[in-house]
């Protein structure tokens, strides 16, 4: 796409990239000329005397900006802060909503310390022009409902002005919108805040009257064609009122209530609705509710959420909207590198950051961001999979690239890749990482399995993750990575046969419903020198060359317990001669015939970069995004939700979290002496809660 063709509105706002010369990401600027490289000089809006006339600004790069027509940039003006502009702007189907308002449309906002609906009534234009390049703020001013949540009757109060940012759900009310205008003025006063109505836009359009349950058939439907869609139980519906008021429910029961003919259908509406149940109809109890959000009304008077169509459609992806708020985003042919440590900040930080979930996506948006977001080995196995121009291949590059390079990636994108992977159960349920993980590798990026494990019958099987498999007695209470790899290895007779470049290691526990271990002592080195199929070892007493090897030692407390036990012959004799030792059947292991003892045994180590943790059915991640002990995140695909179960969208969220490195660089025994309760809450969640530790090798972070 050629630049040119890209600016054809002249404003924009910075999406991405660090602060250059007075524009940092949220800020909102004009075009003012194309330099050379793809870059172009902007000037800024947003000062402090009169936001709408635009200042000195800067060199602006064309893939750190987004454009937005006028009306666009004078909403997100009025917003002050830029992280909610970004917050907004990466939504939607919302952004798209408020931008189409109009008079008497029905609108929920942010109030005090809750959320109330109410009407728009007016569009305001906040502040002076002086030119005509100058941008007047945009806000709304919206009549609440009373505390019925009806339309009020009474003596209007005086309206509230908000932003769209305070908007957080629009539900039209006219099927014909009327459009809200305003008209150019200026007023004197270099300091004075002018806010100027529209005379035109005000009381057009009829009220809607108190509704009960004797006349809910009568004032809240209108006549409407038989509904062909075959609705159920969880169906999101709306129903249209004669006064053109549309209200928004779940079906709760279906059925033939009291005397009535036909199917009928309880419903339980977004909002309170004054002379609604809780759930009763014609003193019978047909399900509950919260009280005056139950209406009852024949399914032919129901249609389908047209919010959110495609759960009606069989599509899992949310309402594609005509003119999309997200930045767009072009694929480029190269893949993009990991997000590197001085940027990862500033780029992921942040809500409507990271993945957004959707429909128990969970499982999947952390398993995404904790194997891509900054890891290097991944990169180095998945740099050339096969069929790389398989629609699938295409789409999971498309995400990594997204989120490295604008650190965001909507519930679109991932939901598309869950329909490729081919199974229903993907598209539609929560499954475990593993088997996700195990589908990923083989299916979809080709790749051999990571792990190589050969047992003592010299049978070699392949693996994609380790699962740990112990008896509690064989370990402390508070256990190691370290120490449940160790011993999960020694038990089942397990070497690896090559150095893994990513070794994925499972706990041992299933789910939110068993975990064998109530915390876990994360190991940022993982060492796994012992564990190498035929590699050379050193004694565990005195360091030399080992060639013996015993698993009844392992949990002897007298010699440092869940430490793998290896032996020269000499310390061999002396350890076994100890009386509680001599039933004990050490193994000889193999040693290359003309090393000597004192060959120095080179170490081979993994490093810890993320882990993924599980509670009450919920999947985040903690991700190591640099080389300092304090560069950790925390992701949480689903941390906030705008709208209801039913309707609405999730709000991901990513959180620096140093407070987890702090932690962790706490010596080996202080940290089995430290209680957990009394950790930080994220850290406290890590060790609670953790369920896969993913390490790379420490020879590629070199």
């Amino acid at each position: 796409m050629e630049p040119r063709s890209v600016f054809n509105e002249t404003f924009f706002i910075v999406t991405r990239g660090k602060s250059r010369k007075g524009f940092c990401r949220g800020c909102i600027g004009r075009v003012e000329a194309e330099m050379k490289r793809g870059e172009f000089m902007g000037l800024l809006y947003g000062g402090s005397s009169n936001p709408g006339s635009p200042k000195n600004g800067g060199l602006v790069r064309k893939e750190d900006m987004y454009p937005l027509t006028r009306h666009q940039a004078q909403l997100l003006l009025f917003v002050s802060s830029a992280s909610k502009r970004l917050e907004l702007l990466c939504n939607p189907q919302l952004f798209s909503a408020i931008c189409d308002l109009a008079q008497d449309d029905l609108v929920v906002v942010k109030h005090k310390n809750g959320h109330l609906p109410g009407l728009v009534k007016n569009l305001m234009q906040i502040g002076r022009k002086e030119n005509k390049d100058d941008l007047y703020m945009l806000g709304f001013e919206v009549e609440f409902v009373d505390n019925d949540h009806n339309l009020s009757s009474k003596k209007p109060a005086p309206l509230s002005l908000f932003s769209a940012a305070d908007i957080i759900q629009v539900v039209s009310s006219y099927s014909v919108p009327l459009g809200l205008q305003w008209r150019d003025g200026r007023c004197g006063g270099l300091n004075r805040r002018v806010v100027m109505r529209n005379s035109c836009m005000a009381n057009i359009g009829s009220r809607a009257q108190p509704v009960t349950e004797n006349h809910i058939e009568q004032s809240l439907i209108q006549n409407q064609s038989v509904s062909t869609v075959p609705f159920e139980v969880g169906s999101m519906v709306e129903v249209v009122s004669n006064s053109g008021i549309t209200v928004y429910g779940v079906i709760r029961w279906l059925g033939i209530p009291g005397e009535k003919t036909g199917e009928w259908a309880g419903i339980e509406l977004d909002y309170e609705v004054k002379g609604c149940s809780d759930g009763t109809y014609g003193g019978q109890r047909y399900f509950t509710c919260t009280k005056s959000r139950a209406l009852f009304v024949p399914i032919t008077k129901c249609s389908p959420d047209s919010r959110f169509l495609s759960a009606f459609t069989g599509e899992e992806t949310l309402k594609a909207t005509e003119t999309p708020a997200v930045p767009p985003y072009e694929d480029p042919d190269e893949d993009v590198p990991p997000i590197p440590e001085s940027e990862a900040l500033s780029l992921l930080v942040g809500k409507m950051k990271g993945i957004q979930g959707h429909i128990n996506s969970c499982y999947l948006d952390a398993t995404l961001f904790s194997l891509f977001s900054s890891s290097v080995t991944l990169d180095g196995i998945c740099q050339k999979p096969a069929d790389t121009e398989q629609p699938i291949t295409c789409t999971l590059r498309a995400i990594v690239n997204r989120l490295r390079r604008q650190g965001f990636v909507p519930a679109e994108s991932v939901m598309n890749f869950r329909k490729l992977l081919g199974c229903d159960t993907f598209r539609t349920e929560e499954k475990d990482p593993e088997e996700f993980i195990t589908v990923l590798f083989q299916k979809v990026l080709c790749i051999e399995p990571l792990l190589k494990l050969r047992s003592k019958r010299e049978t070699s099987q392949g693996a994609y993750t380790f699962q740990i498999f112990l008896e509690k007695e064989q370990i402390g209470q508070i256990p190691t990575v370290q120490q449940l790899l160790d011993t999960s290895c020694l038990s089942g007779d397990l070497k690896f046969e090559t150095m893994p470049s990513c070794l994925i290691v499972q706990m041992p526990r299933f789910g939110n419903k068993y975990k064998m271990f109530s915390h876990i002592i994360p190991s940022l080195e993982l060492d796994i020198t012992d564990l190498l199929y035929n590699s050379l070892r050193e004694c565990f007493v005195c360091g030399r060359l080992a060639e013996y090897e015993c698993l009844q030692c392992l949990p002897d407390r007298k010699l440092q317990p869940g430490r793998i036990k290896q032996y020269c012959t000499t310390c061999n004799t002396q350890v076994h001669n100890h009386p509680s030792r001599q039933d004990h059947s050490p193994s000889a292991l193999a040693v290359p015939a003309g090393v000597a003892s004192d060959t120095p045994v080179p170490r081979h180590t993994m490093q810890l970069f993320a882990v993924l943790c599980i509670q009450t059915s919920h999947y985040v991640s903690f991700v190591k995004y640099g080389s300092d002990p304090q560069s950790w995140l925390f992701f949480d695909s689903m941390s906030d939700r705008c709208g209801n179960d039913q309707s609405g969208y999730n709000i991901p969220e990513v959180r620096a979290c140093p407070e987890l490195g702090d932690f962790l660089c706490q010596p080996e025994e202080e940290l089995s002496r430290a209680n957990p309760s009394q950790a930080p809450e994220l850290v406290r969640r890590l060790l609670c809660d953790s369920y896969m530790f993913l390490y790379q090798s420490s020879a590629t972070l070199i």
